[in-house]
C-alpha cells in the first residue's frame, strides 16, 4: 500500500520497489510494457540496423568530405582546362542523348511491329482495352448526337427562351 506524510494529504509511490497493490496504473504499465518487448530476434535486428545506418552516415560523411576538399584541391586545374571539358561534355551528352532516342525509337518500332503483328508484346492488353473504351465513348457520343440533334442543340433555347 501507501505511505502517507506527516501532513496526510499526499501519498508517497515506492518509485524503485513498487508496491503491493496490483490496481496501481504504474503496475498495469509496466505489465503493458512487459507484454510488448521485443523478441531476441527483433533486438538482433535493431542492433544489426543501427551498425548499417551508422556504418552508411560514416561513409557518407568520408564521401562528403573528400568531395569537398577534392573540389578545393582540383578547382584550379578544373578552371585551366574547363576550355577543354566543356566541349567534350557537350559532345559526349550529344552523344549519348541521340543514341538513347535512337534505342527508345528502336524499342517503339519493335513494339509496334509485334504489336500488328499478333504477337501480343507487353502492355498489349492494356493498349486494347484502352482502344475499346476509346471506341465506346466515340460511339455513345455517336448515337446521342443522332438521336437527341447534338449535345448542345437542346441547351441553345434554354438559356435564351425568347430567342
Amino acid at each position: 500500500m501507501a505511505e502517507t506524510f506527516s501532513s496526510g494529504d499526499a501519498q508517497y509511490l515506492h518509485i524503485y520497489g513498487g508496491t503491493t497493490d496490483n490496481n496501481s496504473p504504474y503496475e498495469s504499465l509496466f505489465r503493458l510494457l512487459r507484454s510488448y518487448s521485443p523478441t531476441s530476434s527483433q533486438l538482433f535486428s535493431y542492433l544489426a540496423l543501427f551498425v548499417s545506418v551508422g556504418t552508411f552516415l560514416f561513409l557518407l560523411g568520408i564521401a562528403v568530405t573528400a568531395t569537398a576538399i577534392g573540389s578545393i584541391v582540383f578547382l584550379p586545374l578544373i578552371i585551366v582546362s574547363s576550355p577543354i571539358w566543356i566541349p567534350v561534355l557537350v559532345v559526349v551528352g550529344g552523344f549519348l542523348s541521340a543514341a538513347g532516342f535512337l534505342l527508345g525509337t528502336l524499342a517503339l518500332a519493335s513494339w509496334t511491329y509485334r504489336y500488328y503483328r499478333g504477337m501480343h508484346p507487353v502492355g498489349s492488353d492494356q493498349m486494347d482495352y484502352a482502344r475499346s473504351r476509346i471506341y465506346d465513348t466515340a460511339s455513345h457520343v455517336k448515337d446521342y448526337a443522332r438521336e437527341y440533334g447534338g449535345y448542345f442543340h437542346g441547351r441553345a433555347k434554354d438559356a435564351a427562351p425568347g430567342a
